[in-house]
């Protein structure tokens, strides 16, 4: 699932929040709902006690919850419970406050907000540039990053053309042109740089960007022309495309003496107050 993580203010309460393009929806931190709700200061018990109630009940809500990675307090990544909008709505209903109504109408803004960005893309590099920001990273990766979002679409557009198919196909081929240009493939990449769920480019340096957006814009380039027609004509195109960037890759090494791919990841860096360069 491609993710991209905001904190979304709800009368200057924070939400931690998820975008996911798999499923197209938001998904929030229940506990951060709750504490805008009940206004306590212990959301986590109050939360657990109505799990149970609900579940006493029969109600089918709080067995379909699920759990993703956000951001604590402390900085870590924790399991944390979610719920998408509607799933939400039919919590509201399960707690007196006298907010509910006025949450019921953000919750409706925030859609429109994701709406008005797919119909306006630069209204959402706009908000991402906030979100990486507020993370601590400098303006010179976010640049980048942001530029790494489009070549990254471009790509996955022209893999649409070509009738490849999101999910598992997008895996494979993402992981034909990673193992291509770095040598290691997305898991293999994740693990040399100690990560679990966490996107693998939001941890990436400047030059590991570069890369990768050579990468995959040089796959795109090929693809246009060639036009494959089949998963494997495609699949073969995109480790042409990883290759030349691995070439590249070999050159800077040699002429550098360093390794491009690091075991360095976000937290390295921001911890210490650095730029991700």
């Amino acid at each position: 699932m491609t993710k991209e993580t905001a904190i979304k203010l709800f009368e200057q309460k924070q939400i931690r929040s998820l975008w996911s393009d798999e499923d197209e929806k938001w998904y929030f931190s229940i506990v951060d709902v709750i504490q805008v709700l009940i206004e306590n200061d212990r959301p986590r018990k109050y939360w657990s006690d109505l799990k149970s109630k609900l579940l006493k009940e029969g109600s089918e809500v709080s067995e379909k919850i699920g759990q993703l990675k956000l951001q604590a307090e402390d900085g870590k990544m924790r399991m944390t419970d979610v719920a998408d909008t509607e799933q939400l709505f039919r919590l509201i209903q399960s707690i007196p406050s006298k907010k509910a109504e006025p949450f019921k109408l953000w919750l409706a803004k925030v859609g429109r907000e994701r709406i008005d960005e797919i119909e306006d893309p630069e209204l959402g590099f706009d908000r991402l540039m906030e979100t990486y920001l507020k993370k601590g990273y400098s303006k010179s990766w976010i640049n980048q990053r942001l530029k790494s979002i489009e070549v990254r679409k471009e790509l996955t557009d022209e893999w649409d053309n070509r009738g490849v198919q999101k999910g598992q196909e997008y895996a494979i081929l993402t992981d034909e042109i990673t193992k291509a240009w770095s040598g290691l493939s997305v898991k293999q990449y994740k693990n040399h740089k100690g990560l679990k769920k966490e996107n693998l480019r939001d941890n990436m340096s400047n030059l590991e960007l570069v890369l990768n957006m050579l990468a995959e814009a040089t796959t795109t380039e090929i693809s246009k022309e060639k036009k494959p027609k089949t998963f494997t004509e495609n699949k073969k195109i995109a480790k042409q495309g990883g290759t030349i960037a691995g070439n590249t890759r070999k050159e800077i090494e040699e002429k550098t003496g360093k390794k491009v791919v690091n075991k360095l990841n976000a937290s390295d860096y921001l911890d210490n107050k650095k730029e991700l360069e």
